[in-house]
């Protein structure tokens, strides 16, 4: 009597919710599956009351609860797809047969073979784990929405886990509890108004979004415990068939055991990951769709301009959106240090302190040596975790980013971006996060170095092409310096002014060699390979250029020597890059303007600098970015070539320096070399 209370009142809770669900029209083969999976409740319940049915048999109890699991877990095997259309598409899965596969061929076997109840208990323990199995991946997937699906999980969960110790009991004792199949009824009619909240917070099934792994190891220690449990039923069940009975000896054996098991699993680091890896690897869904992943980054790449900095500010906005940052910084790495290159950042702090620039540089060699991407916030808690890294933490503790993802060429470093969250989520940096950003950075690193070699190419193109009218100005050259031979023969013979024409040749022969000069660094390529670099004092070198070669145009620039140490390089070539970059100047700013020319040291980073400082019109950031060193680009018109700003940070980084520029239009632009001092 007390029994078909609880049954009879289960069945009407349940068959009010049945009643309710059919009155929705809502579309999907989950609804209809969960009104298949509650109409078998209904039935289930109903046909355990004795006062209408009489006393149950065990083979009725056996059967109608095997129906009742398949039932909900037909309706679970549909929650973990999206796009399934009808029952036609969730039963052809061979995911849903094998989920299927041990209820069906226990309903079937009694028509085949007499079988032991025993087996059926076995049966039933097996099915009660297949729906705790299920729930936990469906639990997963739902990500967000994990808070409407916990109710659903608890009620499900809770009432297979007594169906669990249920037939673990009964299969060690080889029958049912009486107490058991009485409560069950109350136990299900209470957990039934969590069923109905996990309804009214559903407004859809089967979620293809994030799996939770950050609880894969915890969730599944408990099917160790099960697993753990199934064995000591199966050990009763055999102890029991022989007609023995559990002895003191072996349940502290097994205590024993379990206490070891779990101690294993709990305190082993790498027992702990392995199980983790292999789980998540195996048995769940990827957190990425690398398909849909990859074909949106490359649609992202493709839209970019074609300057440098559009590809620049391309690579790392693609490397952002593909774990949904908002903030980042791209990094050049190169003889003379690293270089940001591009900025997507909503961080109020951006800009990065020396002491960062030497955290990142120990990045760049760390991540040189094997290719690793960095969590840095993980290195604050893990620091083990990366073998061999020092990092300041105070200085990682200020630092706002959270990975390091190195671009490789070569096997070595060519840059590297930093990525921080902002308001968005943290992804963790397990490994199939990995392996995503590896493939993501692989495909961006590429994009830039692709275009970047495709700029070399375009830009030999245009030397090829300058090559070509260089044979017409050697043409000419040769013109010009036969004429001044001739001049200088005709004149030997006819002198009125002796000293006059004494002045004349000696300007005409200087002219004249230094014409030589030129046609030799023109037609014969062992002229600059043979150039040779030796120690030189730059004042010396600049004082020559400006008194020989910018004093006959306004305003002549003024050196001031602040500081000075000797650097190696080659004197011809310095000499003409300073030339250029001065009469740039002089050319940019006005007869009463001024022009000076700075010396001095940075001890710190152990170069030499030269300032070359104007009052000129100055020049536009976007100006300096995209054109200033773009070679035979000029705003000269046919008085300039376009080569020389470009061919003076060409040859200062070929040499291990760089060439800075700052400028502001209406107030003048200062040039800084740095010369390395060896």
């Amino acid at each position: 009597m007390v029994s078909d209370l609880g049954y009879g009142l289960n069945s009407l809770a349940h068959l009010a919710l049945l009643l309710l669900l059919l009155t929705v029209r809502k579309p999907g083969v989950a609804k209809h599956l969960l009104v298949l999976a509650t109409a078998t409740t209904v039935i289930w319940s109903t046909s355990l009351i004795t006062l209408f049915f009489g006393p149950i048999s065990l083979s009725w109890l056996l059967t109608v609860d095997i129906v009742k699991q398949l039932a909900w877990l037909l309706f679970l095997a549909s929650c973990i797809q999206t796009n399934f259309q009808s029952l036609h598409h969730v039963l052809r899965r061979p995911t849903t047969l094998m989920i299927l596969a041990p209820a069906c061929f226990a309903l079937a076997s009694p028509y085949f073979f007499a079988a032991n109840p025993a087996w059926s208990f076995l049966t039933l323990i097996v099915l009660s784990l297949e729906v705790l199995v299920l729930l936990e991946v469906v639990y997963r997937q739902a990500g967000r929405e994990q808070w409407a699906f916990k109710p659903l999980i608890i009620y499900l969960g809770a009432a297979n886990v007594f169906e669990f110790v249920t037939y673990a009991n009964a299969t060690m004792v080889n029958q049912v509890e009486v107490g058991y199949i009485a409560a069950r009824g109350y136990i299900y009619f209470l957990l039934m108004p969590l069923l109905v909240i996990s309804i009214r917070r559903i407004h859809h099934w089967g979620i293809d979004i994030f799996i939770s792994r950050d609880v894969v190891l915890h969730s599944s220690l408990l099917l160790v415990a099960g697993g753990y449990l199934f064995v000591m039923a199966v050990i009763g069940y055999a102890i029991n068939f022989v007609g023995g009975s559990w002895g003191a000896t072996v349940q502290i054996i097994l205590v024993v055991m379990s206490f070891a098991l779990l101690a294993t699993v709990f305190l082993s680091n790498a027992f702990r990951t392995k199980i983790k890896i292999f789980i998540t690897k195996h048995f769940f869904a990827n957190q990425y769709d690398y398909r849909v992943e990859w074909v949106k980054l490359t649609k992202w790449l493709t839209r970019s301009g074609e300057s440098t900095s559009d590809v620049y500010h391309a690579g790392l906005t693609g490397l952002l959106n593909a774990v949904q940052y908002d903030s980042g910084l791209l990094f050049k790495v190169s003889k003379s240090g690293i270089e940001c290159i591009a900025k997507a950042s909503q961080l109020s702090h951006a800009d990065i302190d020396e002491k960062q620039i030497s955290m990142l540089n120990k990045l760049v060699e760390y991540s040189g040596e094997n290719g690793w991407i960095i969590d840095t916030d993980a290195y604050l808690v893990k620091p083990f975790d990366y073998e061999g890294l020092k990092l300041d933490r105070e200085v990682l503790k200020q630092w706002n980013y959270q990975l390091f993802i190195p671009f490789m060429q070569d096997n070595n470093v060519w840059g590297f971006a930093v990525l921080a969250a902002g308001d968005k989520e943290k992804v963790t940096l397990n490994w199939e996060v990995k392996d995503y950003l590896n493939a993501v950075s692989e495909q961006v690193g590429t994009f830039i170095q692709h275009h970047e070699a495709a700029q070399v190419v375009a830009e030999n193109a245009q030397f090829a092409a300058f090559n070509r009218m260089s044979a017409f100005v050697l043409h000419d050259l040769k013109n010009v310096l036969a004429q001044v031979d001739l001049i200088l023969a005709n004149a030997q013979q006819h002198k009125h002014n002796p000293e006059f024409i004494e002045d004349t040749f000696e300007t005409l022969e200087h002219t004249k060699a230094r014409m030589e000069k030129m046609l030799k660094q023109l037609t014969d390529k062992k002229v600059v390979e043979d150039s040779v670099n030796d120690e030189q004092c730059l004042s010396s070198v600049i004082d020559e250029v400006i008194k020989q070669r910018c004093s006959s145009l306004s305003p002549v620039p003024k050196l001031h020597l602040m500081k000075e140490r000797s650097v190696v390089v080659d004197k011809e070539k310095v000499a003409n890059v300073l030339y250029h970059l001065i009469s740039n100047a002089q050319q940019a700013t006005s007869d009463d303007g001024e022009i000076d020319v700075v010396l001095n040291v940075d001890s710190a980073q152990n170069t030499q600098l030269v300032l070359i400082e104007d009052s000129g019109i100055g020049m536009e950031k976007s100006f300096i970015e995209e054109r200033l060193f773009k070679p035979f680009d000029t705003t000269k018109g046919n008085a300039g070539m376009g080569i020389g700003a470009y061919d003076a940070k060409t040859y200062l980084e070929s040499i291990g320096g760089k060439l800075v520029v700052t400028s502001e239009v209406g107030k003048g632009s200062c040039f800084t070399l740095h010369f390395p001092i060896v």
